[in-house]
């Protein structure tokens, strides 16, 4: 996805490069052969990786040296210099190159072979690991047990009918028909067979027995773990109004929900959003750039205010009405008809299509079943152990200990599902590694791309950088004198020297 096709620029690396040429602690952009890559000084050391995250092909040459990591200015992933590793959202390693110094010159010319992680000692770890969920967790979660060296059973139960997908596409790019299907699935099935993982589809558990350290599933079956990750996610809150159950009424959670939604559009010309919440708006920039007339109803003043503050709110609206979007705020639907809907003020609106984006609720009602602890999500400590042993949660349920605030937080990001799904697998293992990473989202508007760094569920000030309306800005959230997010548009490098700024202030 978005990979650059033209011909590589800068110094071919194979040809060799002064020393000289090389700034401390700097990066060189040039070229292995045909590829692009990038030549990297740190303490001393050169490192010589491809020039393209591996997420959605951000140009890493943009992006941000922190210690022996590289990291992309498009969405955060980011790699380990020294072997490849990837960091949520990148799933594949990054190429790298051996770098070799002689008679003052450094040369890149052989491919250096992905870091393996040696088999890990059987005795000590879980005789069986069982994951619950397909989503953005799950899936980080099974990768990283097999990459870590993890050669025990596997089974990732999904009650999903795709296998485990790229969930923040589905209201962007794919809705919009820029995406094409295949660029969807995270990996093919051949991915799973391969590493030896157990891919439960169309399945639900439907009691957790942690006493037996057994599950049952919906078809009565049992299933044994030696060690448990519940990441059942979060389900579309659904309106309690009359006409919902109708069949152009959608939610856009899953592949399933997304394909049914597009299978509509060749004949839908009206469609009423409701809620301005980031799916909600997504999928309205979605459906109007495919020429569909798009109304947003919604109780807010203003849309993402909530989370982004008054001054972005504005500027989001403003970018959605150049668009031909039409908002009804502080409105609220009471009824949805075959062919309009029945707004809060007694007016109706024309719409041959509808869709609810008015948030989701965590998916907790299996853990609270099984007497786990929780409080509006399940309670887990900084390694993701909820309070039975052997048993973790991660994702969109999981309520844990923020090493920011010390406060319990729950957040509803892929990317932090992903990261959370990686450090809960590391912890089964048994490393008991503190979770500190810094919260972090990004939302796609047209071609307005809202990055967020930290987190801040309510503030008593705000820091205005730029200017939001022209979509170049760095909004600052602060309660008291603690700096808790920092959100850009436009100044993806600002995005990324905040995110590594959070990290310094901790480890201080």
């Amino acid at each position: 996805m978005g990979q650059d096709s033209s011909p590589p620029t800068g110094p071919d690396f194979t040809q060799g490069i002064p020393l000289a040429g090389i700034a401390d602690d700097g990066v060189l952009a040039g070229h292995v052969g045909d590829e692009a890559a990038l030549l990297v000084a740190r303490d001393g050391d050169l490192f010589a990786v491809a020039a393209t995250c591996t997420h959605y092909g951000g140009p890493l040459a943009e992006g941000l040296v922190v210690g022996e990591t590289i990291r992309c200015p498009w969405h955060h992933a980011c790699f380990n210099l020294r072997t490849g590793r990837p960091h949520a959202p990148a799933l594949n390693d990054l190429k790298r190159w051996r770098v070799e110094v002689r008679d003052g010159r450094a040369f890149a010319r052989e491919e250096l072979p992905e870091h393996r992680a040696p088999e890990l000692a059987a005795p000590a770890l879980p005789a069986s690991i069982v994951v619950v969920g397909g989503g953005a967790a799950g899936n980080a979660a099974i990768e990283t047990l097999r990459r870590e060296g993890y050669q025990g059973p596997i089974t990732l139960i999904s009650a999903d009918a795709a296998l485990p997908c790229d969930r923040p596409n589905l209201s962007k790019d794919y809705l919009a028909g820029s995406a094409p299907p295949e660029w969807i699935p995270l990996r093919s099935a051949d991915f799973y067979v391969d590493r030896r993982i157990d891919v439960r589809l169309r399945t639900r558990v439907t009691v957790i027995d942690p006493a037996r350290k057994s599950l049952t599933l919906d078809d009565g079956s049992q299933l044994e773990y030696g060690a448990l990750l519940l990441a059942t996610g979060a389900s579309p809150v659904r309106l309690a109004i009359p006409g919902t159950d109708q069949p152009h009424v959608h939610v856009l959670r899953t592949l399933a929900d997304a394909d049914a939604l597009i299978a509509r559009l060749d004949t839908a010309k009206r469609c009423v959003i409701v809620g301005a919440s980031f799916i909600g708006l997504e999928a309205a920039a979605s459906l109007s750039t495919r020429g569909i007339e798009v109304h947003v109803v919604a109780p807010d003043k203003r849309p993402m205010e909530r989370v982004l503050g008054a001054a972005i709110g504005d500027a989001v609206k403003a970018l959605h009405e150049a668009h031909g979007v039409i908002f009804h705020l502080e409105t609220t639907l009471t009824a949805i008809h075959p062919d309009r809907v029945t707004l809060s003020t007694g007016a109706d609106l024309a719409a041959d299509l509808v869709v609810t984006g008015i948030g989701v609720r965590p998916d907790i009602a299996l853990a609270e079943a099984a007497g786990l602890a929780t409080d509006r999500g399940v309670l887990v400590d900084a390694c993701f152990e909820t309070s039975a042993p052997g048993i973790f949660a991660a994702g969109d349920i999981a309520r844990w200990p923020d090493a920011r605030s010390g406060d319990n937080i729950r957040v509803e990001h892929w990317a932090v599902a992903e990261r959370q799904g990686t450090a809960a697998a590391r912890n089964m293992l048994g490393r008991r590694e503190r979770f500190a990473a810094i919260p972090f989202f990004w939302s796609q508007h047209y071609d307005v791309v809202i990055n967020y760094v930290g987190h801040a569920e309510r503030w008593d000030r705000i820091e205005i950088d730029g200017d939001p309306a022209a979509h170049d800005c760095t909004v600052t959230y602060w309660r008291q004198d603690t700096r808790l997010a920092v959100a850009t548009i436009g100044r993806d490098r600002a995005s990324l020297d905040a995110e590594a700024a959070f990290e310094s202030a901790l480890s201080a």
